[in-house]
């Protein structure tokens, strides 16, 4: 596992103190495609299950071949990162002369670019404070296109809305691994492989909830059953209230009573 800070790459944020911004990215930027290399690229849960499924693969082969993990902002958990190809330019793999390869699919980072978001959340409560910032790289001359957008528009436009959604889930999750539940044993605890599997190999996820003793050992509708059968998504949600569970004791999922609790 790479253990490496977040590099150097000239990118500077600001926030957003009104509601627009200008922003365009089209072949007759000179920069096009540049930002598809040697890209610093992030990846979440619900980016794993959207490029592994457009590609027709399974969840273990896109995190072997795609993927790799770097310890970053978070020293108990490792983030997932994009795999740049062994190229002098780094490009992305998806990446060929006509473009993105993956467009309709592609990962949050570039979808949601320039655009930057950021939540916060006081303990428990639901309400969520949300900020909004411009993420400009050096090289980036998109900035200086005349095209403005709002923040909705731009949402609307790169269908952006179920991603952030997605991820808000995620941040949850993210939030209990800060707390080091590992232990001393850290990411070499077998516990850290479980909850990795449960977050980003979601194939790996339905085979331990349907080849183990897992569907006996929790109580769980045959509804939700027939639900994660059919859905990555679903099965991701699910994963993720299995970790809280186990690290928490909280959330929806329960346990079977045992015979003992029923006398």
């Amino acid at each position: 596992m790479k253990k490496t800070p977040h590099p150097t790459t000239g990118i500077r944020s600001r926030r957003l103190t009104k509601n627009t911004f200008h922003f365009d990215c089209h072949p007759g930027v000179t920069c096009f495609t540049r930002c598809c290399k040697d890209a610093d690229m992030y990846l979440y849960p619900y980016d794993v299950i959207r490029m592994k499924n457009r590609l027709g693969i399974s969840s273990d082969q896109f995190l072997e071949q795609y993927t790799f993990q770097a310890i970053r902002d978070n020293p108990h958990f490792p983030s997932l990162m994009l795999k740049m190809a062994d190229n002098d330019e780094k490009w992305c793999p998806f990446l060929s002369i006509k473009g993105c390869m993956v467009y309709e699919d592609r990962p949050f980072s570039c979808r949601a670019y320039p655009l930057e978001r950021a939540v916060a959340r006081t303990g428990d409560k639901v309400e969520r404070t949300v900020l909004y910032f411009i993420a400009e790289d050096a090289y980036c001359k998109g900035h200086k296109e005349s095209r403005e957008w709002t923040i909705k528009v731009w949402i609307e436009d790169q269908q952006i809305q179920l991603y952030n959604d997605m991820n808000d889930l995620w941040v949850d999750i993210d939030t209990l691994f800060r707390a080091n539940p590992w232990g001393p044993q850290g990411i070499d605890n077998p516990a850290f492989k479980m909850a990795f599997m449960a977050c980003f190999n979601v194939d790996e996820f339905k085979k331990f909830v349907f080849e183990s003793t897992f569907l006996s050992r929790f109580n769980v509708s045959q509804d939700k059953i027939g639900q994660l059968r059919e859905s990555d998504v679903e099965l991701m949600k699910f994963g993720f209230d299995w970790i809280k569970f186990v690290l928490t004791g909280r959330g929806p999922l329960m346990m079977t009573p045992s015979k003992d609790d029923a006398i």
